[in-house]
């Protein structure tokens, strides 16, 4: 299929007035303004909110990086108009990358493993990139060097233009609306809570809100057997975060702007994931369901009265076959009812500990008014 033609370097399509409405005339243009929701708060006054980034064209924060790099290359003469983009992905980036390349004209061609999963496989080649598959054993975990070696070998051999998303300043680059928004929606807040995989949605965001006098609290999550932080090396699970023995870390991991940084394990990531969609409605990703644990858990630690904002970087809609599913839990060892739950048992104790104080606050205004009749 010819690819159409390319728009011009950093081109946005006006959009239509209708009414009081503003129509978008490309999906891209719906990236951004994503809302917010509490999932639970303390008696004490902290509460924790998700900001749905999942609900960004392609389910996921990532086609906010995939336009910036692209749009950057643009500028630069790095991507010249009917060019080809490759790319090493384990979905999100690459569904990010898929719109932008067929919307500007571009062929793309992902590289990815069966680690993947198949709806973002499926998704990818419903809007025309090409897969390119690396093999792997689909019980251990991502092949990311060999998919990475891929990518810069057909880069190389073709001359396509190979983002390199670890290392590219526009991933970064492509979260300073999200800090905005951030800053739009609540002004303030103490705590931001993220999974780390490239480091460019957390990393980004914080660069952005500091560079705005917010100064939040990073707390990047990784899964356990990632070497980011230099945890033991292992199998692992979660898609789209952390990185395996011998994988270099790139430069959008800014350790200069991450204040803390925890590891979670797999039963525990995805039965937070799980119990959330029972709680809310929404399905998250498993990664996703990492950075709500870390958030939970250390809850009550925080100051009374802060406001924890948990990064909800893709949709669950893309795990049904896997997070969802007990059978293929069970058959990597990682459906775990403990775990489940404890997650259970703290947002009751949460939700607890809110009667408690409205209790409280109800029995001294009594007291308050015997005292002054």
């Amino acid at each position: 299929m010819t690819p159409p033609a390319a728009a011009s370097p950093l081109a946005v399509l006006p959009r239509e007035l209708s009414g009081d409405a503003v129509i978008a005339r490309r999906t891209s243009e719906l990236v951004g303004s994503t809302p917010l929701l509490e999932l639970v708060r303390t008696g004490s006054g902290t509460r924790l909110l998700l900001k749905l980034e999942q609900l960004n064209p392609t389910g996921s924060c990532k086609v906010r990086m995939a336009r910036q790099m692209v749009l950057e290359a643009e500028a630069d003469g790095r991507l010249r108009p009917g060019g080809r983009i490759v790319e090493p992905t384990s979905g999100n980036t690459g569904l990010g990358l898929a719109l932008v390349a067929l919307e500007r004209g571009y062929r793309f061609t992902a590289i990815v493993d069966r680690h993947a999963a198949k709806d973002k496989l499926r998704a990818m080649e419903a809007m025309g990139a090409e897969l390119v598959v690396v093999e792997a054993d689909p019980t251990a975990g991502p092949s990311s060097i060999e998919r990475r070696r891929v990518a810069a070998q057909i880069a190389a051999e073709t001359g396509a233009f190979h983002p390199d998303q670890h290392n590219n300043p526009g991933n970064a680059n492509g979260y300073g609306d999200l800090a905005d928004e951030l800053i739009d929606q609540l002004g303030t807040f103490d705590v931001l809570v993220a999974a780390l995989g490239t480091g460019g949605s957390l990393c980004g965001t914080v660069r952005g809100l500091r560079s705005r006098g917010v100064m939040a609290q990073s707390v990047a999550v990784e899964p356990r057997g990632s070497i980011v932080f230099g945890g033991e090396p292992g199998v692992y699970h979660q898609t789209g975060a952390g990185s395996p023995a011998g994988f270099p870390i790139g430069c959008n991991v800014d350790r200069d702007v991450i204040d803390i940084d925890h590891r979670v394990g797999d039963g525990d990531a995805f039965a937070t994931a799980r119990v959330v969609a029972r709680r809310t409605g929404l399905l998250l990703g498993g990664t996703t369901g990492g950075a709500i644990h870390v958030a939970l858990r250390h809850l009550v630690l925080w100051p009374a009265g802060s406001t924890v904002v948990v990064l909800c970087n893709d949709a669950g809609e893309k795990y049904l076959d896997s997070v969802y599913d007990d059978d293929w839990l069970a058959a990597r060892g990682v459906l775990d009812e403990p775990a489940h739950r404890r997650v259970r048992r703290w947002l009751n104790a949460y939700d607890e500990s809110v009667r408690v104080a409205d209790d409280d606050r109800a029995s001294r205004r009594s007291e308050m008014g015997g005292l002054t009749a």
